[in-house]
């Protein structure tokens, strides 16, 4: 009986059907992980942060960390709306896809702006750097988001055909989609490249412990920026579907943002509590991290 059953469904459904289902079967174990994932984080540092925000002066650098930190559960909710709710109108799935690369693409460049201006504070308020990283930033985020949002025109958007099995997704592949990472991981390679070059320069002085936290924090995130953007690039290479290789871009924009945002709070901690070096109070001037009083 139950041989004839699945005869019977082999029938009725495609190999690419039950291809399509597992995809999104995927999607939606990944879209659960992750909301878990970024939830528990937000929880664990849920104390520090409101203190954070309730004592520490409004700047640019906060404005990002807020942006950094929050957009995410827009992520968030987009994916899981994507992923769990009923969906049978490829247009509708195709403008839920603009959405969610559109909070992505807010989320990544908040979290890389707050590395433009600690690396700012690094080079003593250079202007030709900062000119060259705005100039830098500019070209890689408009390439980016032409680039995207291009080849979410261009692709093809799968649901699933079999009962109970809710979400669609787009399929993508080749040189356009991970072009953007492509780009991302040039700009870090150049935004580390600038804070080695800095490192190697003062390495003589004592910076004071802002200072050398804030060399160690940039190396850390470009290290890990630059990892997740070329096994991001590599993934489209070696994967056909996207279901798969989205994961890891999933896992970039996330823990990039966890990785900024925890960062500037631990930095705004030593600000507070360490104090009597030049080098500590010009990098507290460049970000405004000190507290209000």
């Amino acid at each position: 009986m139950c041989l004839a059953h699945l005869r019977d469904k082999k029938m009725v459904y495609s190999a690419s059907d039950i291809a399509a289902s597992t995809s999104l079967q995927f999607l939606a174990y990944r879209c659960a992980a992750m909301a878990t994932f970024w939830t528990y984080d937000y929880a664990c540092s849920f104390e520090e942060e409101w203190k954070f925000l309730r004592r520490s002066r409004w700047n640019k650098v906060k404005g990002l960390y807020t942006i950094a930190r929050y957009v995410p559960f827009c992520l968030i909710t987009t994916d899981l709306y994507l992923n769990f709710a009923p969906n049978e109108n490829p247009d509708k799935c195709r403008k839920l896809i603009n959405i969610y690369s559109c909070f992505s693409l807010i989320s990544i460049i908040s979290s890389e702006c707050i590395f433009v201006f600690r690396t700012y504070a690094l080079w003593n308020n250079n202007r030709f750097v900062l000119a060259a990283m705005v100039s830098a930033s500019v070209a890689t985020i408009i390439a980016s988001i032409s680039i995207e949002f291009t080849t979410i025109t261009t692709s093809y958007v799968l649901i699933s055909t079999i009962p109970g099995i809710t979400g669609c997704y787009r399929s993508s592949s080749g040189v356009p989609f991970f072009m953007p990472f492509l780009l991302l991981f040039v700009f870090e390679l150049g935004l580390v490249s600038l804070t080695l070059i800095r490192t190697i320069q003062s390495w003589r002085s004592d910076n004071g412990p802002l200072y050398t936290v804030l060399v160690k924090h940039n190396i850390f995130y470009y290290a890990c920026g630059l990892l997740l953007s070329a096994v991001n690039i590599l993934m489209p290479v070696l994967f056909s579907d996207y279901a798969y290789h989205s994961f890891f871009e999933d896992v970039q924009f996330f823990l990039l943002a966890i990785l900024a945002t925890r960062m500037h709070l631990h930095l705004w901690h030593i600000d507070r509590n360490v104090h009597g070096s030049d080098a500590l109070v010009y990098v507290s001037d460049i970000l405004l991290l000190d507290h209000a009083v």
